[in-house]
């Protein structure tokens, strides 16, 4: 039962190192990411920065439909053209 507890427990949350392992950047990139209160959201357990591998899951989607590249909603290629506005004298 104690192991089971524990491999869900490692399965669950990643450290800074890890997580950074898992998102396939730099653990300073992280680091600089959390400073600036930007990146995957991450918590503190004790003295460790934590992060749970179902919000870095959810992060990188939201990443990846806020690029234009991955939502054709947001291509400005799909986009009708904008009128121009009238300046006037």
């Amino acid at each position: 039962m104690h192991d089971q507890i524990a491999s869900t427990h490692e399965a669950a949350f990643l450290n800074l190192n890890k997580a950074a392992e898992y998102l396939g950047i730099s653990p300073n990139t992280l680091y600089v990411w959390r400073h600036r209160r930007q990146g995957p959201p991450s918590f503190r357990m004790g003295r460790r920065v934590m992060y749970r591998i179902s919000a870095l899951n959810e992060w990188v989607i939201a990443q990846e439909q806020a690029d234009s590249r991955s939502n054709d909603a947001l291509n400005p290629l799909t986009q009708k053209p904008m009128k121009r506005a009238v300046r006037t004298p």
